[in-house]
């Protein structure tokens, strides 16, 4: 299981390779929130999102004997990129399987990055039996994109620079948003905070119609998405929280947070106005959350995680030309 031990662990191999993402905040957002709002920018990180941090911990921790035949993982885009960037820099293969409706950009940067793209489609297609026959034939070793101890530690990287920056800040409580899919992000900021900085507590963000997370942790149960697409929010879209995340967001996590489309758009709008970052639909539910529900939050500062940035240009201006 993912440990606070693991984590240190992780932040060690990535010193050096991992960026050390900037806490930003803006006088306008902090009115628009009506409190104190920190944003932490993954959208920053080495190939665009957080998910560089958990691809590197798991290709990093791998045997180099195992390491040297090969990686392959699954994704929409964002762990594609991640996990392709990782294998390249430590120079083993990586194959990966991502739906044919994935944002084009996210299929153009994983094969930039040297990796093999297998497509699929999301609806009728069989993502499992295709990675399961390829790993058989060339020997290749999953990485799964949240339900892996490796990953979730180097995800957890981001709530170790969370507590020292906010510390600078003189913040000693605050409600950590992190936008959610399958939990792996989420779980690991809690894990690092729990141990790092006890006064912040992790609150899942997801898209409406979309939130088994916080479903879940409201009926105490893992609970399904009826569907897994649907919404602009694509690097989100999980079916349910992960068997592996689910029992440490259970414990450490306080209640979830649903947004729109539309508020994710608005979001997004404003943090390049105002942050001048680009941030993907699925990477704004934190601070869309943080920005108009401000009514369900508890403390008088709010820390937003904007966790990618690649998104395709047509989308993004759509947002600025709707909210910009």
């Amino acid at each position: 299981m993912a440990s606070i031990e693991m984590i240190v662990a992780a932040r060690a191999r990535l010193r050096g390779h991992a960026r050390r993402t900037p806490l930003l905040s803006s006088p306008f957002l902090n009115e628009i929130a009506g409190r104190r709002l920190f944003v932490k920018a993954e959208c920053l990180q080495h190939s665009g999102s957080f998910k560089f941090r958990g691809g590197w911990s798991a290709v990093s921790g791998l045997d180099p004997a195992v390491r040297a035949r090969g990686v392959i993982a699954f994704s929409s885009g964002n762990h594609a990129q991640g996990v392709a960037l990782a294998a390249k820099l430590h120079g083993v293969p990586a194959v990966i399987i991502m739906p044919s409706d994935a944002p084009k950009l996210k299929i153009a940067n994983t094969r930039a990055f040297g990796a093999e793209v297998v497509l699929y489609d999301r609806a009728n297609g069989d993502r499992d039996a295709i990675g399961a026959r390829l790993s058989a034939e060339r020997g290749l070793t999953l990485i799964k994109p949240f339900d892996e101890p490796l990953v979730i530690a180097g995800q957890g990287t981001t709530g170790l620079e969370i507590s020292e920056q906010v510390e600078e800040e003189g913040v000693t409580s605050a409600d950590v948003l992190v936008p959610c899919g399958g939990g792996g992000l989420t779980s690991g900021i809690a894990l690092a905070l729990e141990a790092s900085a006890p006064g912040l507590r992790v609150r899942p963000c997801e898209p409406r119609d979309f939130d088994d997370t916080a479903r879940s942790l409201a009926s105490g149960r893992i609970e399904r998405n009826a569907s897994i697409s649907g919404s602009i929010c694509d690097a989100i879209l999980t079916p349910q929280p992960g068997n592996i995340t689910f029992p440490i967001l259970k414990r450490l996590a306080g209640a979830g947070i649903v947004v729109t489309d539309e508020e994710s758009l608005r979001a997004m709008a404003l943090a390049f106005t105002r942050l001048k970052i680009v941030v993907e639909p699925g990477g704004a539910v934190a601070l869309a959350a943080a920005l108009f529900h401000g009514e369900v939050l508890e403390s008088d500062a709010v820390i937003a995680v904007t966790s990618g940035g690649n998104v395709d240009a047509d989308l993004f201006a759509t947002a600025l030309e709707r909210f910009g």
